[in-house]
């Protein structure tokens, strides 16, 4: 009997406080207070117990990860949707037992994920599927617990609006952002993160060739690094103009000393007897840059242009508090905080934090296919 128990709580354990959870929730009903414009109906409320606990406990059998996780996704969001959508007219009207119900669906999701985690994938193609199902339910759910908490309780408009209705925003105002898309990320990040890191990787090549220059360059360039950006940027935008020159500046700035770094620290990466055997085949210094240190210095450069993606775009944006013509992703921050638009923030923040995801994304996508014979990407 303890190994039967012992293999069942392996198989789904959050099944069981997620049913613990529905049974509380039943005998604390009503969902909604008795005052809520729009009652919140028996049989919907009957449905989403139905569905979480069936979900539960088919998850307790004995079938495969695929077919339990589907189950577990299809239950877990279906409750959660049905939840949300008792809410509408409602706002700050939610009792304990919406939350329970939530809570349930939320472990179920939880489940869900595990189960994703522990299988192995076939081919290429669902491996990707994988990697990209998982974080995205995850996220997900991030969405709909900020969505259930500021709708369920009731939270000020002006402090945190729910995703909805920045969603609601992004749609309404896509010309605008698209706008501002192009002056700071098109404009401003990209000339300074192209011309920062090849000025990095370049003066990285000279410092290794020159020892003075390495040993004089390096010690100013962790200083450098540690400038407040606040300080820097008003002073490039009055060197350099209102205009994006002023903000690739700073993301110059902000990306050459880190791609100096990492450059140095990777040419010395490679193993002295790996050396030795260039320098059995009379390698030149070109010879052995190319086919021996910078290959191995790959991983080291790509972690650069992984933290410059990030620092590239948040430079920029700071940048643009400073002065800019009235179009570009800091100008709209700092100008609709001003007017208490914060949906309209948040809107911005969601674009900038998809760009910037998407910037990482193809400079890993790029690691990936070039230090394919590093033990990291043979790990996956």
């Amino acid at each position: 009997m303890i190994i039967s128990l012992t293999t069942v709580l392996r198989r789904c354990w959050q099944a069981f406080p997620a049913l613990l959870l529905i049974l509380l929730a039943i005998f604390r009903l009503p969902v909604l207070a008795e005052t809520a414009p729009v009652p919140f109906s028996t049989p919907t409320t009957a449905l989403i117990a139905a569905i979480l606990a069936i979900s539960a406990m088919i998850s307790l059998m004995t079938l495969s990860k695929a077919v339990s996780a589907a189950i577990l996704f299809a239950g877990a969001h279906a409750g959660a949707f049905l939840l949300l959508a008792g809410l509408a007219g409602n706002e700050g009207l939610a009792r304990s037992p919406f939350f329970l119900l939530l809570s349930a669906c939320w472990l179920l999701a939880w489940a869900c994920v595990a189960r994703l985690s522990e299988m192995r994938s076939l081919s290429d193609a669902s491996g990707a599927v994988l990697r990209l199902l998982i974080p995205a339910i995850f996220g997900a759910w991030i969405l709909i617990i900020w969505e259930a908490a500021t709708r369920g309780f009731g939270i000020p408009f002006i402090l945190l609006p729910p995703p909805s209705a920045i969603g609601a925003r992004i749609v309404n105002s896509l010309p605008i952002l698209g706008a501002d898309v192009y002056q700071t990320v098109f404009k401003a990040v990209l000339v300074g993160y192209v011309v920062g890191c090849s000025a990095g990787f370049l003066t990285a090549i000279l410092a290794d060739r020159i020892s003075f220059l390495r040993r004089g360059l390096l010690p100013i360039g962790n200083m450098v690094s540690a400038l407040p950006i606040i300080g820097v940027a008003p002073i490039m935008v009055m060197w350099f103009g209102f205009d994006w020159q002023s903000k690739a500046a700073v993301v110059i700035i902000m990306t050459f000393f880190p791609m100096l770094v990492n450059t140095v620290a990777g040419l010395a990466a490679s193993g002295a007897m790996e050396r030795d055997l260039m320098r059995t085949y009379a390698s030149s210094y070109r010879q052995t840059l190319i086919k021996l240190r910078l290959p191995a210095a790959m991983p080291f450069i790509f972690n650069a242009l992984k933290i410059n993606s990030t620092l590239a775009l948040i430079g920029a944006i700071v940048a643009e508090f400073f002065g800019t013509p009235i179009v570009g992703m800091g100008f709209r921050i700092s100008t609709e905080i001003g007017r208490l638009n914060v949906d309209m923030v948040w809107a911005e923040i969601g674009v900038a934090a998809l760009a910037g995801s998407v910037f990482y994304g193809v400079i890993a996508l790029a690691e990936r296919a070039t230090t394919f014979w590093h033990p990291s990407s043979r790990g996956g």
